[in-house]
């Protein structure tokens, strides 16, 4: 089965498992399950997987009280979420350079405290202009932390687990982007969604003084140069890979449909026919959970199905919850956003893992160049979600939503193709 989920040569294989072949020793000190200091980094990356998530997503279970405070619309409010994953977006690929430089722990770091400041700011911005600014001022400082992570992790975790890893990192995510909305839902009923964003930015605060006494020193760094020559040849190497190309484009469409879910679930909620509280909204999110255990268990999903089989139930699922969610029924709506999570944060820990394997070199761009598609989509899912929910209701935001997921199998069956000629070619030179 080849190692990525959207169809790849089995040269790809050898090439990711080359560096545990290279030495015996460098194999056996890399980081794996059962040995010193991988919980360590399991706890440590699963703090910082909290905290992204909480503080880039903090805004989205407030937007009808922040609509109320401003006055805004839904589509202007979503501007509080669409610009943190923008800047995030635009800004991951420079700040994974630097990280090449001077240490992905180091990047890691300082981009969980800036942001931490940051947050710590945010509920006093007087204006909807300036929690905007803000937001993206916090975005951009989060963008070091992703794709590090995913770099940390290719370079310090034994290859056989990998996924497993990355799962427990994303894992992190999703009870990071469901602790914060279900803080700040109830708090921002209690006292208001200042005190809401307060609250994550205390949250964030304890989950990176976690991080920095956990987090293990890096032992397979080697550090490289800031030259911008080097950096332009590593991302055209990148993005000339169809593999690559192909799992940038499953990340920011399987993000859209997210963004666009969950930016507006909250407008629905609270309005007629369920007329549900601003608490009990922020509870909703504890769907989040089924995406904890559907991303911690994408390794054994993919060892049973392959990667793309993996791929092609998380589309599936994710299919059938956006259709179920139609329903004018709260537990239809619910089940659906069981479904919906489910499949997304398994599409996703599936691909941003084969992107890990698949790039040999320059680690941290391939990791920064997913993370940009991938903030990108949820940018574009969270305004387009908001537009298309205006324009045609719920209804509006899950055809966006479908029209997402058709891309994500119409590539999946390309890469499946692709795979089966590459298959068939090898076989007039093996006899």
């Amino acid at each position: 089965m080849p190692p990525a989920s959207t169809g790849a040569s089995t040269l790809a294989v050898d090439a990711s498992a080359a560096p545990s072949l290279l030495s015996t020793t460098d194999a056996t000190a890399r980081l794996e399950p059962g040995r010193p200091g991988y919980r360590r980094m399991s706890f440590a990356l699963f703090a910082a997987g909290i905290a992204t998530f909480a503080l880039l997503y903090s805004t989205q279970a407030l937007l009808p009280a922040v609509s109320d405070s401003f006055g805004a619309t839904a589509g202007q409010a979503s501007w509080t979420v669409s610009a943190a994953t923008g800047a995030l977006a635009l800004c991951v690929l420079p700040l994974s350079a630097l990280s090449e430089r001077f240490g992905r722990r180091q990047m890691m770091t300082a981009s969980l405290t800036v942001a931490v400041l940051v947050g710590l700011l945010i509920p006093f911005a007087p204006s909807l202009g300036w929690l905007i600014a803000l937001r993206a001022v916090q975005g951009a400082a989060l963008a070091g932390l992703p794709a590090s992570a995913m770099a940390y992790l290719a370079e310090e975790v034994r290859p056989k687990a990998l996924v497993a890893a990355i799962g427990l990192f994303v894992a992190g995510n999703s009870i990071g982007g469901m602790s914060g909305r279900i803080l700040t839902g109830w708090v921002a009923q209690l006292w208001g969604w200042r005190a809401a964003l307060f609250s994550v930015g205390l949250l964030a605060v304890a989950c990176a003084v976690v991080f920095h006494f956990m987090i293990p020193k890096a032992r397979h760094f080697t550090p490289g140069s800031l030259n911008p020559k080097a950096l332009a040849k590593t991302v055209g190497g990148h993005l000339a890979d169809p593999l690559l190309r192909r799992l940038y484009a499953i990340g920011a469409l399987f993000m859209t449909v997210f963004g666009a879910v969950y930016t507006v679930i909250g407008y629905r909620l609270v309005e007629a026919p369920f007329s549900l509280p601003q608490g009990i909204v922020g509870s909703i999110f504890l769907v989040y959970l089924v995406g904890t255990v559907s991303s911690a268990a994408a390794g054994q999903l993919v060892a049973r199905l392959g990667r793309r089989g993996a791929l092609y139930l998380a589309v599936s699922t994710t299919a059938a919850g956006l259709l179920l969610s139609l329903a004018d029924q709260l537990p239809a709506v619910l089940l659906g956003l069981v479904l919906i999570t489910a499949g997304f944060f398994a599409g996703h820990a599936v691909a941003s893992s084969s992107v890990s394997r698949t790039a040999t070199t320059g680690r941290a761009q391939a990791s920064a160049l997913y993370q940009s598609a991938y903030y990108l989509g949820s940018s574009a899912g969270g305004t387009l979600g908001a537009v298309a929910f205006h324009a045609g209701g719920w209804a509006g935001t899950v055809a966006l939503g479908l029209l997402a997921v058709l891309g994500v199998v119409s590539i999946t069956l390309y890469g499946t193709r692709v795979a089966r000629a590459e298959r068939r070619a090898l076989v007039p030179a093996t006899r």
